[in-house]
């Protein structure tokens, strides 16, 4: 994509930041990751702790990223850098800034900490460069002012610009490739896997599979109505994506709103709990749950549980529940999750893993308000205390006034409020 374009053309870019966490590590350092061995992870988690990145020399030895550290071949030698999100966080930020330099924020969707879309059909005349051109710009302007490396897939949808990224650029000497709809068909379309794909996970590639299908050409060669069939609606994403086509904007992106959502929240813990340990950390979690609806001014509808149990010895258990009436009461989720957990878990089995979710939420100045309730408690009292609690964490820190399950031994809460996403925050 070497040509200036015409002012109707639609021109996207991903830009993805490589191997952001392991990068920022090695540029705190005053090291090189592409000629240093540099894995981020929290050892305090013993040896099955994941890795949340690796450095690309690591990566040239074929050390995997999101790998386990005990996968690490002990003949290689490397620095273990413990997670700093904080740190990781304000570099994304200067980088997003580093874009305003050049791109309205209008133009730009930040689709993770260390992966964005930008529009670049606006600025094309205005600067008088190219895609690629462009698109070099913003990757020089991050590697001179903070060291890090960007990789990026130009397109003529988001879709494409992503696959670009994904599966072609990582082979490119200047770690750039475009594709249009005709190059898609000519470069893409026999691909394997399909797993390399954006949104198609191993779940839908096995039910491909088993109708014949083992890559986008046979996607976009079936008969629709087998794929309708299949997938439901989704089948008309599936078949657009097979032929390149992606008809949302980045605007229309930034400005979608879900029709129904949910709050959840997840947890790995650090050894096997027992059922009774477990369920202090899950009333923790629900009363995260609680002080976010009452944040948002939320009310659920709907509430579920799912139990993960130590090294797979049982499958997964769990459920999810209706509410007689829209709720934001800690002392009322509490009762039904903890009623829920002892219903659907196994009290013998090592736990290792919880997640807890509200669903089916509502604004609460949408809710009508009924003389009688149909919990026994007092909702408003129960919401201002919670809105209290909001007030003094948010002044003092999250864990300035904590309920007491919080001191139990096996609680984690007041561990996990200094982390950020579940990691260390470097703080």
């Amino acid at each position: 994509m070497n040509t200036l374009i015409g002012p109707q053309e639609r021109i996207y870019a991903c830009i993805d930041l490589k191997s952001f966490y392991a990068s920022v590590e090695c540029v705190e350092r005053g090291l090189d990751p592409f000629k240093t061995n540099l894995v981020v992870a929290d050892p305090a988690r013993g040896r099955g702790a994941i890795c949340l990145a690796v450095s690309p020399a690591l990566k040239a030895l074929g050390v995997r990223n999101r790998c386990r550290i005990f996968e690490i071949p002990s003949h290689i030698s490397y620095i273990t850098a413990v997670p700093r999100m904080k740190l990781y966080m304000d570099y994304s930020a200067g980088i997003y800034n580093s874009y305003l330099e050049y791109l309205s924020s209008q133009d730009i969707h930040v689709y993770s900490i260390d992966e964005c879309f930008v529009y670049l059909s606006p600025y094309l005349l205005l600067y008088k460069m190219t895609p690629k051109d462009l698109v070099q710009l913003l990757v020089q302007r991050i590697l001179e002012k903070f060291g890090i490396c960007a990789t990026a897939g130009i397109g003529s949808n988001m879709f494409l610009a992503k696959v670009a990224l994904d599966i072609l650029a990582k082979h490119q000497p200047d770690n750039m490739a475009f594709l249009d709809e005709a190059l898609f068909k000519e470069k893409m379309w026999h691909h394997r896997p399909l797993t390399d794909f954006w949104n198609i996970g191993r779940g839908t590639a096995q039910r491909l599979a088993r109708k014949g299908i083992y890559d986008l050409h046979g996607v976009a060669h079936c008969e629709p109505q087998r794929l309708y069939k299949e997938f439901g609606i989704n089948a008309e994403y599936l078949i657009d994506h097979a032929w390149g086509r992606e008809t949302c904007t980045l605007a229309e992106l930034r400005h979608y709103r879900p029709k129904s959502h949910s709050i959840a929240n997840s947890q790995i813990l650090f050894e096997d709990y027992a059922a009774a340990d477990a369920l202090v950390v899950m009333l923790e979690m629900v009363e995260f749950l609680c002080l976010k609806l009452v944040e948002t001014q939320m009310l659920c509808n709907s509430f579920s549980l799912s139990i993960r149990y130590s090294k797979d010895c049982l499958p997964p258990t769990g459920g999810s529940r209706r509410l007689p009436q829209a709720t934001d009461s800690f002392e009322v989720l509490g009762q039904l999750f903890r009623e829920l957990f002892w219903q659907t878990t196994a009290a013998d089995a090592p736990i290792r893993q919880i997640c807890v979710s509200a669903n089916d939420l509502i604004w609460l100045g949408r809710v009508e308000q009924k003389l009688f309730s149909d919990y026994a408690v007092d909702e408003l009292r129960d919401r201002d205390i919670q809105q209290a609690l909001l007030d003094v964490k948010g002044k003092y820190g999250k864990n300035a006034i904590l309920r007491g399950i919080s001191y139990h031994q096996k609680a984690t809460g007041k561990l996990r409020n200094k982390l950020i996403g579940g990691h260390n925050s470097g703080c």
